[in-house]
């Protein structure tokens, strides 16, 4: 094995660390150049949108292949909000009041005779 000239191996060392600090500068230039042209609440507000668009394109296809499942969840929230007046339909308006028979609204203006 040769040993190399520590010169001539400290020249090589500085070469490659010159290089190395050049691709930095580049990449921190080229950072710069992108953020001032496009703000970071851009930036997050578009890939915010991008996210939004799939989970979008996933739920529509998820419902393409569940119909009956999509169409059974939609009843149940129709029937949900509609339970009260269905549930009026079946109130008896006929049928007799549940107060107890000492309630004194009951009998109306009802006063009990004096003792004799």
């Amino acid at each position: 094995m040769m040993r190399q000239n520590p010169e001539a191996r400290m020249r090589e060392d500085r070469m490659m660390r010159d290089a190395a600090l050049a691709l930095v500068k580049a990449d921190i230039s080229h950072l710069k150049a992108d953020y001032s042209a496009e703000g970071i609440g851009t930036r997050f507000a578009s890939r915010m949108a991008e996210g939004a668009t799939d989970v979008f394109e996933e739920a529509v296809d998820v419902a393409d292949d569940n119909k009956g499942v999509l169409a059974t969840l939609i009843a149940a929230v129709i029937l949900w909000f509609a339970r009260n007046p269905i549930m009026a339909l079946f109130d008896d308006d006929d049928a007799p009041d549940d107060r107890p028979d000492d309630d004194p609204d009951l009998f109306g203006d009802y006063e009990e005779p004096d003792a004799i």
